[in-house]
């Protein structure tokens, strides 16, 4: 859910608006927080594993751009902070980091749908409904 929400959305190739140049530059999470919608996010059974994954810093920096964490990374994290981690949390640390980018990137595509979705609240559905008249008049 995350990656979905960290991704900027592009129009599908070949459609008027990617043919026009127009190309998104805000993240979906940033569009939510213009219009007032705070997003909902799944249960998290792990917030101790997802604190660490995010401290880590979930994905490293790659010549041509984001990469999944290496090994050396969380061990390194491991021991620059002094918390010992075991064998199965360092590979669900980086399982993580790799599904992550796979979801990241496929979150680009403006109609590719959230990997999880909430209750609808009524404050979401009139924060849609504003958005809709504004382009519907």
């Amino acid at each position: 859910m995350m990656a979905w929400l960290h991704a900027v959305p592009q129009p599908p190739e070949g459609s008027s608006r990617a043919k026009a140049g127009k190309r998104n530059t805000v993240s979906r999470l940033d569009q939510m927080k213009a219009k007032g919608v705070r997003p909902q996010m799944p249960p998290n059974p792990m917030p101790g594993i997802i604190a660490r994954f995010i401290e880590i810093g979930i994905t490293g920096a790659g010549g041509m751009g984001p990469r999944p964490l290496t090994w050396l990374e969380i061990e390194a994290w491991s021991r620059g902070t002094a918390v010992e981690l075991s064998p199965w949390e360092f590979r669900l640390i980086r399982h993580l980091s790799i599904a992550y980018l796979g979801e990241l990137g496929k979150a680009e595509s403006e109609n590719h749908p959230a990997p999880w979705r909430g209750v609808v609240t009524a404050r979401d559905a009139a924060a849609e409904t504003q958005s809709l008249r504004a382009v519907l008049g």
